[in-house]
């Protein structure tokens, strides 16, 4: 009877929060965050009407296990920091044993940080390759005013972050197009590494690969030894195009040839698409006015909707 004696108050301090605006980092992640609350909510309703507080028992926050979970955030401890530009940064978290992640490719994770007392999250793609075991990496680009940025920027080696997922994904199946024609823009690279390495892994994968990574300034391309690996493979080719560079004469001659100055513009994206080597499949990945400009050009060069995917 004990049970009785709780007030209407007692309940309403167990009641589930409602997740503000800031927590949802709008990547249309299957649950959402919403949909954990409505979730959490139905099971206090269920256990308010029965007076039954052993019916929230089953309510995870978080766990320890370091099992990656779409519902619960867990705890994953920073192994190594790299800053690769001065605004970019490759995070390595430590997997215990040699467990893998055991993502499928191109899908994000969500992290959940707590910035002077208001909670965010943003969803991030992981770069190692999908069978990485003890470890995997994500590639962040800290803005100035970013509220997450702020917190990124504090983490240092041994520190604890919570992620949950993993959510997304491109449905790749090796053969299954002739040629893939990638385009990102920035840290939009990240999707694509995991998608490029599982082609140049598999000798029975004959899929071209054309990638275009958009950045400013050569100085400001990430993973330059990686990508350069990549190019060797008989099936990659990769494209820069540098907005803020003036001129090529100034980078590495084994950078020119396959390097444009400017925006990947209509023109440019219509080159491109001619000079790929069978009809291509377009992957997107960067900002939302990025990727809403290469729909549009891609469209112009003859590149329909259904033969694109959006990250």
């Amino acid at each position: 009877l004990q049970a009785m004696g709780d007030t209407e108050q007692d309940w309403l301090a167990l009641r589930p929060q409602e997740p503000s605006p800031s927590q949802c980092c709008g990547s249309g992640c299957k649950p959402c965050i919403y949909d954990v609350y409505e979730k959490e909510l139905a099971r206090w309703e269920r256990a308010k009407a029965m007076q039954d507080k052993s019916l929230l028992m089953g309510k995870k926050e978080q766990s320890n296990n370091s099992e990656l979970n779409p519902d619960t955030f867990t705890a994953f401890s920073v192994s190594s920091v790299q800053q690769l530009t001065e605004d970019t940064y490759q995070y390595k978290f430590e997997l215990p044993g040699n467990s893998s992640l055991r993502l499928s490719l191109g899908q994000h994770i969500v992290l959940r940080g707590v910035v002077n007392g208001l909670e965010v999250q943003r969803a991030y793609t992981p770069i190692n390759p999908g069978n990485a075991e003890g470890y995997f990496e994500v590639l962040i680009k800290c803005y100035e005013a970013g509220l997450m940025s702020q917190y990124i920027k504090t983490w240092r080696r041994g520190d604890v972050v919570f992620w949950r997922g993993p959510f997304g994904g491109f449905p790749y199946q090796p053969n299954k197009h002739g040629e893939l024609l990638m385009l990102a823009s920035g840290t939009g690279l990240a999707p694509m590494i995991p998608i490029l390495q599982s082609i140049t892994d598999d000798e029975e994968d004959e899929t071209f690969v054309t990638l275009v990574g958009c950045f400013p300034t050569f100085d400001k391309i990430y993973l330059k030894p990686l990508l350069q690996d990549l190019a060797r493979y008989w099936n990659i080719r990769i494209f820069y195009v540098l907005s803020q560079e003036t001129s090529l004469g100034k980078l590495p001659w084994s950078y020119q040839e396959n390097t444009y100055t400017g925006h990947l513009n209509e023109d440019l994206m219509k080159t491109i698409v001619n000079s790929c080597r069978r009809k291509p499949f377009a992957l997107i990945c960067g900002s939302s006015a990025f990727n809403e400009d290469m729909s549009r050009y891609l469209k112009a060069a003859g590149i329909e909707e259904n033969s694109c995917f959006v990250f």
